[in-house]
Protein backbone atom coordinates (compact mmCIF):
# COMPACT_ATOMS: atom_id res chain seq x y z
CA UNK A 1 0.00 0.00 0.00
CA UNK A 2 1.42 3.35 -0.96
CA UNK A 3 1.97 6.27 1.48
CA UNK A 4 -0.36 9.17 1.06
CA UNK A 5 0.49 12.92 1.47
CA UNK A 6 -0.55 15.33 3.94
CA UNK A 7 -3.92 15.65 1.73
CA UNK A 8 -4.07 12.06 1.35
CA UNK A 9 -3.40 11.41 -1.79
CA UNK A 10 -1.15 8.14 -2.35
CA UNK A 11 2.86 8.92 -3.48
CA UNK A 12 5.38 6.15 -4.65
CA UNK A 13 8.13 7.00 -2.65
CA UNK A 14 11.04 4.64 -2.39
CA UNK A 15 14.63 6.42 -1.97
CA UNK A 16 13.89 9.39 -4.90
CA UNK A 17 17.01 10.12 -6.38
CA UNK A 18 15.72 12.99 -8.85
CA UNK A 19 13.76 15.52 -6.86
CA UNK A 20 12.20 19.24 -7.81
CA UNK A 21 11.13 21.20 -4.37
CA UNK A 22 8.39 24.12 -5.15
CA UNK A 23 8.78 25.12 -1.42
CA UNK A 24 11.87 27.33 -0.21
CA UNK A 25 11.81 25.64 3.23
CA UNK A 26 11.53 22.00 1.85
CA UNK A 27 14.25 22.84 -0.79
CA UNK A 28 16.44 23.74 2.49
CA UNK A 29 15.64 20.74 4.30
CA UNK A 30 16.38 18.44 0.94
CA UNK A 31 18.96 20.42 0.56
CA UNK A 32 20.88 19.16 4.06
CA UNK A 33 19.37 15.63 4.22
CA UNK A 34 19.86 14.15 1.17
CA UNK A 35 21.66 16.48 -0.96
CA UNK A 36 22.39 14.98 -3.74
CA UNK A 37 18.85 13.77 -4.40
CA UNK A 38 17.32 17.69 -5.33
CA UNK A 39 17.96 18.39 -9.09
CA UNK A 40 15.52 21.51 -9.34
CA UNK A 41 13.94 24.42 -7.32
CA UNK A 42 12.15 27.58 -7.44
CA UNK A 43 13.78 31.20 -7.90
CA UNK A 44 13.25 31.87 -4.28
CA UNK A 45 14.67 28.41 -3.02
CA UNK A 46 17.61 30.80 -1.45
CA UNK A 47 18.73 28.26 1.27
CA UNK A 48 20.90 26.40 2.06
CA UNK A 49 23.28 29.70 0.35
CA UNK A 50 24.91 28.08 -2.91
CA UNK A 51 22.60 25.04 -3.57
CA UNK A 52 23.50 24.62 -7.00
CA UNK A 53 20.16 23.44 -9.13
CA UNK A 54 18.43 23.93 -12.12
CA UNK A 55 15.95 26.88 -11.32
CA UNK A 56 11.96 26.10 -12.70
CA UNK A 57 10.67 29.81 -11.93
CA UNK A 58 8.49 30.85 -8.94
CA UNK A 59 6.31 28.89 -6.49
CA UNK A 60 3.19 30.15 -7.68
CA UNK A 61 4.06 29.86 -11.45
CA UNK A 62 6.41 27.53 -11.70
CA UNK A 63 7.96 26.21 -15.34
CA UNK A 64 6.16 23.01 -15.72
CA UNK A 65 7.67 22.00 -18.81
CA UNK A 66 11.10 22.44 -17.21
CA UNK A 67 10.37 20.47 -14.39
CA UNK A 68 9.49 17.81 -16.59
CA UNK A 69 12.52 18.12 -18.89
CA UNK A 70 14.05 17.09 -15.13
CA UNK A 71 12.70 13.98 -15.24
CA UNK A 72 11.98 14.10 -11.39
CA UNK A 73 10.72 10.85 -9.76
CA UNK A 74 9.37 13.36 -7.08
CA UNK A 75 8.15 16.97 -6.70
CA UNK A 76 7.57 18.05 -3.60
CA UNK A 77 4.90 20.96 -3.02
CA UNK A 78 2.58 22.75 -0.33
CA UNK A 79 -1.38 23.11 -1.00
CA UNK A 80 -0.80 27.02 0.07
CA UNK A 81 1.92 28.07 -2.11
CA UNK A 82 1.46 25.89 -5.65
CA UNK A 83 -1.35 25.83 -7.89
CA UNK A 84 -3.41 22.65 -7.95
CA UNK A 85 -3.53 22.40 -11.69
CA UNK A 86 0.18 22.68 -11.96
CA UNK A 87 0.10 19.56 -9.36
CA UNK A 88 -2.69 18.15 -11.84
CA UNK A 89 -0.48 18.70 -14.43
CA UNK A 90 2.71 16.82 -13.38
CA UNK A 91 0.59 13.76 -12.06
CA UNK A 92 -0.70 14.07 -15.64
CA UNK A 93 2.61 13.30 -17.03
CA UNK A 94 3.39 10.55 -14.91
CA UNK A 95 5.37 12.67 -12.00
CA UNK A 96 5.00 11.62 -8.32
CA UNK A 97 4.29 14.56 -6.22
CA UNK A 98 4.20 14.99 -2.43
CA UNK A 99 1.77 17.81 -1.41
CA UNK A 100 2.44 18.96 2.48
CA UNK A 101 -0.60 20.83 4.03
CA UNK A 102 0.13 24.48 4.67
CA UNK A 103 0.90 24.28 8.22
CA UNK A 104 -0.69 25.80 11.28
CA UNK A 105 1.67 25.50 14.00
CA UNK A 106 5.43 24.40 14.83
CA UNK A 107 4.65 20.61 15.48
CA UNK A 108 2.48 20.17 12.36
CA UNK A 109 5.12 21.39 10.20
CA UNK A 110 7.89 19.26 11.53
CA UNK A 111 5.60 16.03 11.88
CA UNK A 112 4.60 16.46 8.18
CA UNK A 113 8.48 16.81 7.48
CA UNK A 114 9.38 13.73 9.94
CA UNK A 115 6.79 11.58 8.02
CA UNK A 116 7.95 12.87 4.31
CA UNK A 117 12.28 11.78 5.20
CA UNK A 118 10.70 8.74 7.00
CA UNK A 119 8.94 7.27 4.44
CA UNK A 120 10.64 8.83 1.42
CA UNK A 121 14.62 8.38 2.18
CA UNK A 122 14.22 5.84 5.94
CA UNK A 123 16.09 9.02 7.60
CA UNK A 124 15.29 10.36 10.69
CA UNK A 125 17.78 14.01 10.28
CA UNK A 126 19.68 15.21 13.12
CA UNK A 127 18.40 19.14 12.43
CA UNK A 128 14.53 17.12 12.65
CA UNK A 129 15.26 16.24 16.31
CA UNK A 130 16.86 19.50 17.53
CA UNK A 131 14.15 21.61 15.96
CA UNK A 132 11.88 19.38 17.93
CA UNK A 133 13.35 19.89 21.16
CA UNK A 134 14.31 23.19 20.82
CA UNK A 135 9.97 24.35 20.10
CA UNK A 136 8.35 21.87 22.51
CA UNK A 137 8.24 24.26 25.23
CA UNK A 138 5.86 26.97 25.05
CA UNK A 139 6.16 30.65 27.24
CA UNK A 140 3.45 32.14 28.60
CA UNK A 141 1.33 34.78 26.41
CA UNK A 142 2.23 38.11 28.02
CA UNK A 143 2.04 40.30 25.26
CA UNK A 144 0.20 40.88 21.83
CA UNK A 145 1.70 41.47 18.46
CA UNK A 146 0.93 42.52 14.97
CA UNK A 147 2.71 40.91 11.97
CA UNK A 148 2.63 42.69 8.76
CA UNK A 149 3.76 40.08 5.97
CA UNK A 150 3.21 42.90 2.80
CA UNK A 151 1.99 46.77 2.73
CA UNK A 152 0.25 48.10 -0.78
CA UNK A 153 -2.17 46.30 0.67
CA UNK A 154 -1.36 46.02 4.01
CA UNK A 155 -1.55 42.03 4.56
CA UNK A 156 -1.11 40.58 8.20
CA UNK A 157 -0.83 37.13 9.22
CA UNK A 158 -3.94 35.66 10.87
CA UNK A 159 -5.46 32.53 12.45
CA UNK A 160 -3.71 29.44 11.79
CA UNK A 161 -0.81 30.16 10.44
CA UNK A 162 2.93 29.30 11.19
CA UNK A 163 4.05 32.94 12.30
CA UNK A 164 1.33 32.83 14.74
CA UNK A 165 1.99 29.65 16.05
CA UNK A 166 5.94 30.38 16.47
CA UNK A 167 5.24 34.20 18.32
CA UNK A 168 2.10 32.26 20.62
CA UNK A 169 5.40 30.08 21.71
CA UNK A 170 7.52 32.90 22.38
CA UNK A 171 4.71 34.47 24.53
CA UNK A 172 2.98 37.02 22.05
CA UNK A 173 -0.22 36.69 20.90
CA UNK A 174 -1.48 37.74 17.35
CA UNK A 175 -3.60 40.40 17.29
CA UNK A 176 -5.12 38.65 14.51
CA UNK A 177 -5.20 35.06 16.00
CA UNK A 178 -8.77 34.48 15.75
CA UNK A 179 -10.13 36.85 12.32
CA UNK A 180 -11.56 34.46 9.78
CA UNK A 181 -8.97 34.54 7.20
CA UNK A 182 -5.27 33.27 7.65
CA UNK A 183 -3.95 36.43 6.03
CA UNK A 184 -6.60 40.02 6.31
CA UNK A 185 -6.04 42.55 4.79
CA UNK A 186 -7.76 45.17 6.90
CA UNK A 187 -6.87 49.04 6.09
CA UNK A 188 -3.94 50.74 8.39
CA UNK A 189 -6.26 52.57 10.18
CA UNK A 190 -7.58 49.38 11.33
CA UNK A 191 -3.98 47.80 12.08
CA UNK A 192 -3.22 51.26 14.16
CA UNK A 193 -6.43 50.88 16.75
CA UNK A 194 -4.95 47.59 17.21
CA UNK A 195 -2.21 48.99 19.90
CA UNK A 196 -0.36 45.77 20.31
CA UNK A 197 2.79 45.70 22.26
CA UNK A 198 4.73 45.12 19.33
CA UNK A 199 5.06 45.45 15.67
CA UNK A 200 6.91 42.26 13.87
CA UNK A 201 7.72 43.44 10.36
CA UNK A 202 10.41 40.29 9.09
CA UNK A 203 12.18 40.99 5.68
CA UNK A 204 10.16 38.33 3.53
CA UNK A 205 7.68 38.38 1.92
CA UNK A 206 8.13 42.09 1.39
CA UNK A 207 11.53 43.50 3.08
CA UNK A 208 10.73 45.26 6.01
CA UNK A 209 13.04 48.20 7.04
CA UNK A 210 13.65 50.79 9.56
CA UNK A 211 13.00 53.24 7.01
CA UNK A 212 10.06 51.44 5.39
CA UNK A 213 7.51 49.94 7.53
CA UNK A 214 7.19 51.48 11.33
CA UNK A 215 6.72 54.94 10.20
CA UNK A 216 3.07 53.37 9.40
CA UNK A 217 2.46 52.53 13.23
CA UNK A 218 3.50 55.86 15.32
CA UNK A 219 3.91 55.37 18.32
CA UNK A 220 4.24 51.79 18.84
CA UNK A 221 7.57 49.48 19.62
CA UNK A 222 8.27 47.27 16.58
CA UNK A 223 10.89 44.70 15.50
CA UNK A 224 12.81 43.66 12.72
CA UNK A 225 12.79 39.67 12.56
CA UNK A 226 14.31 37.84 10.01
CA UNK A 227 11.40 36.49 8.28
CA UNK A 228 12.62 33.42 7.53
CA UNK A 229 13.63 32.68 10.89
CA UNK A 230 9.53 33.09 11.43
CA UNK A 231 7.77 31.67 8.41
CA UNK A 232 9.92 28.93 7.36
CA UNK A 233 10.02 25.13 8.73
CA UNK A 234 13.19 22.76 8.41
CA UNK A 235 16.20 23.18 9.56
CA UNK A 236 15.97 27.06 10.17
CA UNK A 237 13.85 26.06 13.07
CA UNK A 238 16.92 25.22 14.72
CA UNK A 239 18.65 28.85 14.64
CA UNK A 240 14.82 30.68 14.56
CA UNK A 241 13.90 30.12 18.31
CA UNK A 242 17.02 32.30 20.09
CA UNK A 243 17.06 34.34 16.77
CA UNK A 244 13.75 35.37 17.34
CA UNK A 245 13.96 35.57 21.23
CA UNK A 246 16.92 37.96 21.10
CA UNK A 247 14.89 40.34 18.50
CA UNK A 248 11.88 40.30 21.05
CA UNK A 249 13.81 40.64 24.14
CA UNK A 250 13.93 43.87 24.69
CA UNK A 251 9.57 44.30 24.11
CA UNK A 252 9.65 42.13 27.42
CA UNK A 253 11.54 45.09 29.28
Amino acid sequence: MLPVDDLGEPVALDQPRRVVSLVPSITEAVAVTVPDSLVGATDYCTHPSGVDVARIGGSKYPDVDAVLALAPDLVIANSEENRPEDVDRLRANGVNVWVTEAPKTVPMALGSLRRLFGLGWDLEPDWLTRAEDLWRDTKPVTLTALVPVWRRPWIVAGRDTFATDVLRRLGFENVYATHDERYPRPSLEELNSKRPDVVVLPDEPYEFTHEDGPESFPGLPYVLVNGRHLTWYGPSLVEARRSLERALAYVRG
